[in-house]
């Protein structure tokens, strides 16, 4: 009997999207990092809808504070609302856990989401909780776009050039937990953006998902890449540029744009922001055909594939 092992989340995902129910005013469904929906005659703001899971001994270990797992866990369903250029408005929070977990532990929980929230603009307006083997906080988002300027992860063209926010690798020695989900950026960059994706499973993961859903290949520039300082202080036989393909819970943003644009793109961006911004490659016409460029030239394809959840079963703490 084939299990979720076998195929690992992605593969799950298509399988029972093919099953999903629709409806009219759905926009976008499953599949990006947020659903997209209509309300009334499309001359307001269309909606965007997400969910995320924070569990324990998968996504913290028994070292992170109560208030670090509630940021966690607002900070990466919020992730997702600004890879849509969205603005965050509603979230309900489900909690799992022993009966024998102290009241402390709620309260710090709470204290952790609602210092996000309240200074992203988001109310948390309910939900529900249960009993359950191990503590489990299951957030489902809402936020708002003007109609028809969802940013999605399906409309890059081949020419658009590659950018990423931040630098990646290392999230694991604690930036995991202190996610800065990239609002303003997202917001400012449906301006600009032609695809967007946020950085959770890895730029490898998540840059196989762009290209995939947009029908384009990428030649991803390995020297431009920005590596962490946390990346060069991993252990094990990685390299910090593997890290910061593959690591994950880096929450940047990885978008794209016209190849026209870039220096307009750049100098808007640094009167806006201080934070960096990097072209790393450029999207090609070979569907989902990534290649590594090598400084000297040489090209070879990308193997790596981040994160992948049931296949790549352990704790990301």
């Amino acid at each position: 009997m084939q299990t979720l092992g076998d195929i690992g989340e992605r593969s799950a995902i298509e399988r029972i999207i093919k099953t999903l129910p629709g409806r009219q005013d759905v926009i976008v469904g499953a599949g990006d990092d947020c659903a997209v929906v209509r309300v009334g005659d499309g001359t307001g703001d269309d909606l965007v809808l997400t969910s995320d899971p924070v569990v324990a001994g998968i996504h913290f270990d028994a070292t992170a504070s109560p208030q670090s797992v509630g940021h966690k866990a607002i900070g990466r369903m919020l992730s997702d609302i600004a890879a849509m250029g969205a603005e965050p408005r509603w979230a309900l929070v489900d909690i799992v856990a022993p009966s024998s977990t102290p009241l402390s532990t709620l309260d710090e929980l709470y204290a952790g989401m609602g210092k996000l929230a309240s200074g992203s603009g988001l109310a948390i307006v309910g939900g529900d909780m249960t009993d359950g083997p191990c503590l489990e906080i299951h957030i489902f988002g809402v936020g708002a776009v003007p109609a028809g300027k969802a940013v999605l992860r399906s409309t890059a063209k081949p020419g658009d050039r590659l950018f990423v926010t931040g630098a990646l690798g290392g999230s694991r020695l604690g930036r995991h937990l202190r996610v800065e989900p990239r609002l303003a950026a997202g917001k400012w960059l449906r301006d600009y953006a032609t695809a967007m994706i946020d950085i959770s499973d890895g730029l490898a993961s998540d840059l196989r998902h762009l290209t995939t859903l947009s029908g384009v290949g990428c030649d991803l520039e390995l020297a431009a890449i920005p590596i962490s300082e946390a990346a060069t202080k991993m252990d094990g036989s990685q390299s910090p540029l593997e890290h910061a393909l593959n690591d994950g819970e880096d929450f940047e943003l990885l978008f794209t744009l016209p190849g026209a644009d870039t220096a307009k793109f750049t100098s808007a961006w640094k009167t806006a922001f201080n934070l960096p911004c990097t072209e790393i490659g450029h999207m090609t016409d070979s569907p989902k055909k990534i290649r590594c460029m090598e400084s000297d030239g040489s090209a070879q394809p990308l193997t790596k594939t981040g994160y992948n959840h049931f296949r790549d079963h352990k704790s990301e703490s």
